[in-house]
């Protein structure tokens, strides 16, 4: 819907460092004008959510305006957009000193059990905070997304627990997280408005680390592999953030871009195909991109 005038709820830091372990950020502006609708539930109380229906959405992440809203409310499957969350928790744990990149995570069974996509890692071993984060980014390594999990919470379980909290936190009201990775499950659920405040939350909250998501590749027990977001490369100024599909999603993407002195936050969920997801984010880009102020509400 072009030229749509809704300020999105996002997440920035109130007065604080990057670094600060306080208050959850504050939002950016009074009560989301883009509403929610009340999700239909099945027999368990679950909401029933469309399976590969097509989203999508762009903000100005100056301001929150949003430029462009397609069923952006939408209950949607995130898939590997799950592991934006799982590292947000991972960047709150370098921002305060808890961890370092050089920090030793433990791999247990049940990490390294599970399904590709996955880095490979051996029940038993170690592997760092630095190679694990490269692993969520690049690879979306499932494996990996387990080890970060039990290595904050103890558990899977009291880790989705804590992203679920904490996407409420950001106002994230249409999300529910019950593992790290994005494997499929019915329980968990977003939409593409949702990853929007997240990958606004994850650009604006740790410029530190947000470079992660640009990595290229990543080597690691012989074998290298490259970012499986492919507009790196292609689009100017795109800076991240993250691909995701399962079968019940289709292929979702969110990305971050900045150019000429503009910054666009751009979600698609439910892409038929890899390469028609990537075209119409580069067309959603190439857009709005225009639209964006050269400004900002946030002083970038």
């Amino acid at each position: 819907m072009r030229g749509l005038v809704i300020l999105l709820c996002v997440a920035m830091l109130a007065g604080c460092s990057s670094g600060s372990t306080g208050s959850e950020p504050q939002l950016a502006a009074a009560p989301v004008a883009l509403s929610a609708p009340q999700p239909t539930l099945n027999e368990y109380q679950v909401p029933i959510v469309p399976q590969r229906a097509y989203s999508a959405i762009v903000v100005d992440a100056k301001t929150g305006k949003v430029l462009h809203d397609e069923d952006a409310t939408g209950l949607r499957y995130p898939a590997s957009l799950t592991k934006m969350m799982t590292l947000y928790l991972v960047f709150e744990k370098l921002d305060s000193g808890q961890w370092s990149r050089n920090t030793a995570l433990t791999v247990s069974e049940e990490a390294a059990g599970r399904p590709p996509a996955k880095l490979g890692v051996k029940a038993g071993t170690s592997i760092t905070v630095d190679t694990a984060v490269r692993a969520l980014a690049v690879r979306s390594a499932n494996d990996v997304a387990v080890v970060i999990a039990e290595n904050i919470a103890g558990s899977e379980d009291a880790f989705a627990r804590q992203m679920t909290a904490k996407a409420r936190a950001l106002g994230m009201s249409q999300t529910s997280f019950v593992n790290a990775s994005g494997l499929p499950d019915d329980r968990q659920y977003t939409s593409a408005r949702d990853m929007a405040i997240l990958g606004k939350a994850l650009s604006d909250r740790f410029p530190r680390w947000f470079g992660y998501f640009s990595t290229k590749e990543i080597s690691y027990g012989g074998r290298t592999w490259k970012n499986t977001n492919k507009l790196l490369t292609k689009v100017r100024g795109m800076n991240g953030i993250k691909t995701g599909y399962i079968r019940n999603s289709g292929y979702n993407l969110c990305t971050s871009v900045k150019r000429d002195g503009k910054h666009l936050i751009a979600c698609i969920i439910g892409g038929r195909s890899g390469a028609t997801r990537n075209a119409q984010m580069e067309k959603l880009i190439e857009t709005y991109m225009p639209e964006a102020s050269g400004g900002g509400l946030f002083g970038f």
